[in-house]
């Protein structure tokens, strides 16, 4: 039997910045039992931090190197890194990742741009992937494409239908919705205006969205993200949930964007496609006020929220 299997493993991030402090303060808020989380940090210096109002467990990882506040090195981003290949180890319930850095993880030769990517990596099976959606109080926002330049974003049929068909079965597993409605942003200003303004809508996308409902996917045509999120903003301030169960990003800032301006450090990161669900901060390390003592740790308290 796997010890972890009823527990929640939580990675400190990049020992440079403030994963370790929000962790803390985090923890400390939620006052979760002994038997549900294992830590996985560096012991030495995470006890150089305030303590934990509960004991838990913690696995060890070495650091070799020196803690440089701020800094971005080749020591954390191999530290940082195998805080969370050992998460993947251990098949734990569920993993909360600390913030990371990218550019950490390629100074020590870790070609990932991302958290999602290693997961990915180390976890599926079969043809599963990872996708990277992002939630927040019934505001729920998927990415089709995540961590790219703009000018690499290639939209697909197949894409389209794969993503969103992994998204459906989330959605009935997870949330116990057996129909959920999908609101997808269109690529192009104003879905592409019969095709003046691009003709991907045109020749990808709606062909794609028709596919979907032959298979019985509930999902709305191409429309104008200009728009699109109004009412899920709306809704979000009067504390009742977006009109569409889903709202399908086509790249990264068009997605984050809305939810971010809107949930600010309420939204929550989350890896879905994989046996073990991950969530994380919608922010980063900040650098710039690591080791003051003055993160705030809302984002990753909600973080660990969404998996008890």
């Amino acid at each position: 039997m796997n010890k972890y299997q009823n527990k929640i493993a939580i990675t400190t991030g990049d020992i440079n910045g403030i994963g370790t402090e929000i962790t803390i303060k985090a923890l400390n808020n939620l006052n979760i039992p002994n038997d549900k989380i294992v830590i996985i940090t560096n012991k030495q210096n995470f006890e150089t931090y305030d303590k934990l109002n509960n004991k838990y467990e913690i696995i060890d990882i070495d650091f070799n190197g020196q803690v440089e506040y701020g800094q971005l090195t080749k020591e954390s981003g191999e530290y940082s890194f195998n805080c969370l290949k050992r998460a993947c180890e251990i098949k734990p319930k569920a993993i909360v990742t600390a913030p990371i850095s990218k550019e950490a993880f390629y100074l020590a030769g870790h070609k990932f741009n991302g958290q999602t990517e290693v997961l990915e990596h180390y976890l599926a099976h079969d043809s599963q992937k990872a996708e990277m959606l992002f939630v927040s109080k019934g505001f729920n926002v998927l990415l089709l494409t995540r961590h790219c330049a703009l000018k690499d974003i290639n939209i697909t049929e197949d894409l389209i239908i794969e993503k969103v068909l992994r998204l459906n079965e989330f959605f009935k597993q997870h949330y116990k919705i057996q129909t959920p409605n999908f609101a997808l942003c269109s690529l192009n200003p104003h879905a592409g205006e019969g095709g003046i303004l691009g003709t991907e809508e045109i020749e990808t996308i709606i062909p794609a969205v028709e596919k979907l409902h032959k298979k019985g996917i509930n999902i709305t045509k191409p429309l104008p993200s200009d728009t699109l999120f109004v009412d899920a903003a709306k809704n979000y301030f009067n504390n009742q949930n977006a009109p569409y169960d889903c709202y399908i990003a086509m790249y990264h800032d068009q997605g984050l964007i809305p939810i971010k301006t809107v949930a600010s450090d309420k939204t929550v990161n989350m890896t879905i496609g994989l046996d073990i669900i991950r969530t994380s901060p919608s922010h980063g390390t900040a650098f710039d006020i690591a080791g003051k003592n003055i993160a705030n740790p809302s984002s990753m308290i909600e973080a660990i929220k969404c998996v008890l």
